[in-house]
């Protein structure tokens, strides 16, 4: 058994095969452009059919994870408009000749690094927006695809990270666990998660040959263990019950009236932040 050490974003326990999340190799090339106008034409159609999608992965989330969970999607809307973002991308094709692939990677590398250089944990976090954003527009502008993003059973989905997006467009019957090489737990990704109820750890430095392994991720120690041991997955097994009889009580008792064994009534309040 190998145990790998993760840090906890989403409690439970998540037993079954890993699935290796494989992306497809999106490497930019810088090619020189003449007709600049032409190119800078290409790049605004691939930013409203950009929009477009984002508005429709914000209607999917909006039914899945709820309006504060998909406005990640609106704020994508925005960085795609933002004028820095606009113009440096513009200038690099009109100053520099290049293909609107490669200015809009080469913008993404430069605001992603700004963003991950700074103090605070949250604005290091939007580095993967950045880079969402931009992967985007450069799939549209290839032609390219959607990623696979999971096999036909339901599986431990590992990946180097997962943006929002991804996350989002995931088959939700056929996810166990989310385990990550990357992230941070103010990530949306991370968000996503947690409202999905989805046990779910960053941190892992899993081995590429886990592919099909059996494995169990304990999301409150923020612990992946491949190939456990029959004892430990009995053990493991177990405890993943247990948590499944505390939700089904916990369902019982949701909209009841809050009273003592005394007979006072009493108003329960929560700050969801």
């Amino acid at each position: 058994m190998v145990k790998i050490q993760g840090k906890s974003v989403f409690g439970g326990v998540a037993i079954g095969p890993i699935g290796i999340l494989k992306k497809k190799d999106k490497k930019v090339i810088r090619n020189h452009v003449e007709q600049v106008e032409e190119e800078i034409k290409r790049y605004e159609s691939a930013s409203k059919e950009a929009e477009s999608q984002l508005q429709k992965l914000y209607d999917k989330a909006l039914d899945e994870v709820g309006e504060a969970n998909a406005d990640i999607f609106h704020v994508h809307q925005l960085m795609l408009s933002d004028m820095d973002y606009v113009e440096s991308i513009t200038n690099m094709i009109r100053m520099q000749n290049v293909n609107a692939e490669y200015a809009i990677a080469m913008t993404s590398d430069n605001f992603s690094t700004l963003f991950e250089m700074m103090d605070d944990d949250y604005m290091r976090a939007r580095a993967a927006d950045v880079k969402d954003v931009s992967n985007r527009l450069i799939q549209i502008l290839s032609g390219q695809g959607d990623d696979p993003l999971q096999g036909d059973g339901p599986v431990i989905l590992a990946a180097d990270d997962l943006a929002p997006s991804e996350t989002v467009q995931l088959d939700k019957s056929k996810i166990l666990a989310f385990v990550t090489r990357y992230g941070s737990a103010n990530s949306h990704t991370a968000i996503l998660a947690r409202t999905m109820n989805i046990p779910a750890i960053i941190g892992a430095d899993f081995p590429g040959d886990c592919e099909g392994k059996t494995a169990v991720v304990d999301g409150t120690t923020g612990c992946l263990y491949i190939e456990p041991e029959a004892e430990f997955l009995r053990q493991m097994e177990e405890k993943q019950q247990n948590e499944q009889k505390k939700r089904e009580l916990l369902q019982t008792l949701k909209g009841k009236e809050d009273v003592t064994l005394g007979g006072k009534k009493i108003n329960l309040y929560a700050n969801v932040g």
